[in-house]
């Protein structure tokens, strides 16, 4: 009985043609070893699952080819010795140490010992260190003049998922790849041809779950996808149907309701409806994560009337979409930012009904909270009148007080006038 290989391993890239998504890292290094100009030592880093070993193996397998004509090209046959021995981390040359297991200063210096002897059937003796950022500060201080001035044959590769917490001074010793998350369309498509090898059928609403469950991870999306393959006996195909109770998610239909009902700002169909949930599903960090998600939907379409919802079946989309039809963006800005200020204090309180059973009936009554824009438009209005009135009797009170004034000015003038002209007499 022959044992059964992961789609992850059994599709993993063995050369830089088959690397999904980092093109950028491809050319870089293609150029360098075509023109012989390769770096002494490289730091790949990004999220679990985009290729960081499966780079570094192939930038091994790839300068240390046997076939010098396909080594030239920066090509690896994928058929010589040590290409095999490297893709199953048997190769003598090329040594693969874990730092997050190995993390002291006794274990960089076997390697720094080790660096002295030649390699055995190879071109250069490289080291590939996964997590490196797991290494002591001791660890990494008894690798600087190493890594600063290695021998001619030899490379170092470092692969990490937390880039921040390696020192400035390796940092600046290496030639660091940043490898990105791919995005739906990408891991989409990389799932249909391998289930097209494979022999499945399955819908493109599927896979376009799946490449958003995978969050830019390849590795993830084939896990995904095995799992669902192992569910259906291998024998059925995949469908959207049923992928979300195969995996365990929440259904999106309840929790559409949930979130229409607060959006409605009915606390008791809201209560209810949330109570109905919690019977089949006590994920309720899940149930806030995906109102999160349908929320950030809503919001696009309501700023972009041309977005496209990818990656939920269409009776959910058009829900979704008559949703946005109806709501303003600050209403739905409100619910976002009581629900995200809220996600982390949930797996801190005892009792996680209560916690929302209280955050559904607080988020309900922003439905009748005034808009904060009309308030400030409004009371500028009755300053405005207020400042409008206040000015007009001022006036009236100038006008009348002027009008006095000015009688009295006028009255003393021609008094003043028939003293200085005797005999004469105002004509009028």
């Amino acid at each position: 009985m022959s044992s059964y290989v992961a789609l992850a391993r059994k599709y993993r890239p063995q050369d830089f043609s088959q690397l999904v998504g980092q093109e950028i890292l491809v050319k870089i290094l293609k150029n360098a070893i075509i023109q012989n100009k390769l770096h002494h030592a490289f730091i790949l880093t990004g999220i679990r699952g985009v290729g960081k070993t499966t780079s570094a193996r192939i930038i091994a397998k790839t300068i240390n080819c046997l076939d010098e004509e396909s080594s030239k090209n920066a090509i690896s046959c994928n058929k010589c010795q040590n290409c095999l021995t490297i893709a199953s981390s048997n190769n003598q040359d090329v040594i693969e140490f874990d730092a997050a297991s190995k993390t002291g200063v006794d274990d960089i210096r076997d390697i720094i010992d080790s660096i002295a002897y030649a390699p055995i059937n190879s071109k250069y003796k490289i080291y590939i260190i996964d997590e490196v950022h797991m290494l002591s500060n001791n660890a990494f201080n008894a690798l600087l003049k190493t890594l600063e001035e290695p021998p001619h044959n030899v490379k170092f590769i470092f692969a990490t998922t937390e880039i921040k917490k390696v020192p400035i001074t390796i940092l600046s010793r290496c030639m660091r790849f940043n490898l990105r998350r791919l995005n739906q369309d990408e891991i989409t498509s990389h799932l249909s041809d391998i289930l097209t090898k494979e022999g499945f059928n399955f819908d493109k609403e599927s896979l376009e779950l799946i490449a958003k469950l995978s969050e830019g991870s390849v590795r993830d999306s084939l896990s995904i996808t095995d799992q669902l393959l192992a569910a259906n006996n291998y024998k059925s195909d995949i469908s959207s149907q049923n992928i979300s109770e195969l995996l365990g998610l929440n259904n999106n239909i309840e929790v559409i309701n949930i979130l229409e009902s607060i959006l409605e700002g009915n606390v008791k169909k809201s209560l209810d409806l949330f109570n109905d949930f919690y019977l089949k599903s006590s994920d309720i960090l899940g149930l806030m994560k995906d109102i999160m998600s349908i929320l950030h939907h809503i919001a696009l379409k309501i700023v972009d009337k041309e977005y496209v919802i990818s990656g939920l079946p269409g009776k959910e989309v058009e829900i979704i979409n008559d949703i946005a039809v109806k709501l303003d963006i600050l209403v739905v800005n409100r619910i976002w930012q009581m629900m995200q200020k809220n996600i982390n204090d949930l797996p801190n309180f005892h009792c996680g009904k209560t916690f929302f059973e209280m955050l559904i009936i607080r988020t309900c009554y922003l439905k009748s909270l005034p808009n904060l824009q009309h308030l400030l438009i409004n009371d500028n209005l009755v300053e405005n009148k207020v400042a409008c009135q206040n000015n007009n009797i001022k006036n009236d009170i100038d006008i009348s007080s002027s009008n006095s004034k000015s009688d009295i000015n006028s009255d003393e003038v021609v008094n003043e006038v028939l003293r200085n002209f005797e005999g004469s007499k105002l004509i009028i």
